[in-house]
C-alpha cells in the first residue's frame, strides 16, 4: 500500500542524499519525492511517496527517521486529512491545425499552455495524481514529445476531522 510521509529537515549538504539511503537500506520503493524550503529559514520539507508492505516495517522507518542528526520531525500523513498536489509539465506534439482541439483537451483539467512553437506546446497541470494521469493520457494520442513530473507535495488541513469523518472524506476521492 501507498503511504505518504513527510520529514522537516535542517536545509544542509547531504541531508537528502542520507533520507533516501536510509529509505533505500530499508528497501522502500520511493514513488515519489518532493523537497523545498519551508517558510522557517534553513528549514525543508520533504514529502515522499513510499510502497509498504507491512505497517511495522513503515513504524520501523519513521523511529529510524527521527534519529538521524537533522531531521527535525516525520509523520505519515496518509490516514489524515490533507492537501495534496502535483505539478506536471507535457509538451505535446502539435501544428497550428490541432491546438485549439489540444486546448479544448487540456481546458476542463485547468492546466495551463504555457509555451507554444511552430511543432509542439506545452501544457502546465497541477492536481491529484489522477487528475495528472489522465490529462497526460489524453495527450498521448497526439505524441508527448517530453514530461516532467514533480512528485507529491502535501500537508495536513488546518481542521483535521475525526476518524468517522476520513473514512467517508477517503471514499469520496
Amino acid at each position: 500500500m501507498k503511504r505518504i510521509v513527510t520529514a522537516t529537515v535542517h536545509n544542509r549538504s547531504g541531508v537528502l542524499n542520507r533520507v533516501t539511503g536510509l529509505l533505500s537500506k530499508r528497501q522502500f520503493n520511493i514513488e515519489s519525492i518532493s523537497v523545498g524550503r519551508t517558510e522557517t529559514e534553513g528549514v525543508s520539507k520533504m514529502t515522499f511517496v513510499v510502497e509498504v508492505e507491512d505497517e511495522r516495517k513503515l513504524e520501523q522507518l519513521t523511529k529510524q527517521l527521527n534519529k538521524q542528526i537533522d531531521v527535525l520531525k516525520v509523520s505519515d500523513i496518509t490516514d489524515k486529512a490533507i492537501v495534496a498536489r502535483e505539478l506536471a509539465m507535457v509538451k505535446v506534439i502539435s501544428n497550428p491545425q490541432i491546438r485549439s482541439e489540444i486546448q479544448g483537451i487540456v481546458e476542463p483539467f485547468r492546466a495551463t499552455v504555457i509555451d507554444v512553437s511552430r511543432e509542439s506546446m506545452t501544457v502546465q497541470v497541477t492536481g491529484n495524481s489522477d487528475k495528472v494521469d489522465a490529462l497526460i493520457d489524453l495527450l498521448r494520442p497526439y505524441g508527448i514529445k517530453e514530461l516532467a513530473r514533480t512528485g507529491l507535495t502535501a500537508f495536513t488541513r488546518g481542521h483535521q476531522p475525526q476518524v468517522a469523518e476520513i473514512k467517508s472524506y477517503s471514499l469520496l476521492k
